[in-house]
């Protein structure tokens, strides 16, 4: 799947209340989990010790870490979509995020984009995009919420 391309601003405003896309699934491994809890210095045994992590939460197993799965946004969001006429975008915030459903190892996940808002702040684009982490085969999603983008176009 390709992402779709989006040629500048005012195509961008243009998809205002629109779904832009869903990204490819992935899979999430235990060794990603255990380089996350390296990376990040979380090392709690829900996330490493399967066999604990089996015997003793409703898991059957270990989970991702929840900061994992929003880590993985901007990965999923260049499958999506190709801003061009771009000089430079800024993570900015994230709004009225919820975690829903654990993600288990081995589990498949996307993300799903709509296009909530975009406001032009004296020529810097402040978007701001609904996401939805899907989880395969399960009607609960991951997480949903906002995620802020400041864009500087071009010209």
């Amino acid at each position: 799947m390709s992402p779709r391309i989006i040629n500048g601003l005012a195509e961008f405003e243009q998809l205002v209340g629109q779904e832009i896309g869903v990204s490819e699934y992935q899979i999430i491994t235990q060794e990603q989990i255990g380089q996350f809890a390296d990376a990040t210095l979380d090392h709690q045994w829900i996330h490493l010790d399967s066999e604990r992590a089996k015997a003793e939460t409703p898991f059957g197993g270990t989970i991702a870490h929840g900061y994992l799965t929003v880590s993985l946004l901007p990965h999923h969001w260049s499958q999506i979509a190709d801003v061009r006429k771009v000089k430079m975008m800024v993570n900015y915030g994230i709004e009225d995020f919820r975690f829903k459903e654990a993600v288990r190892v081995n589990n498949s996940v996307r993300i799903r984009v709509w296009l909530d808002s975009l406001t032009n702040l004296r020529g810097i684009i402040r978007t701001r995009m609904k996401v939805v982490m899907e989880i395969k085969d399960n009607p609960k999603p991951a997480y949903e919420g906002f995620i802020v983008f400041l864009y500087h176009f071009n010209g």
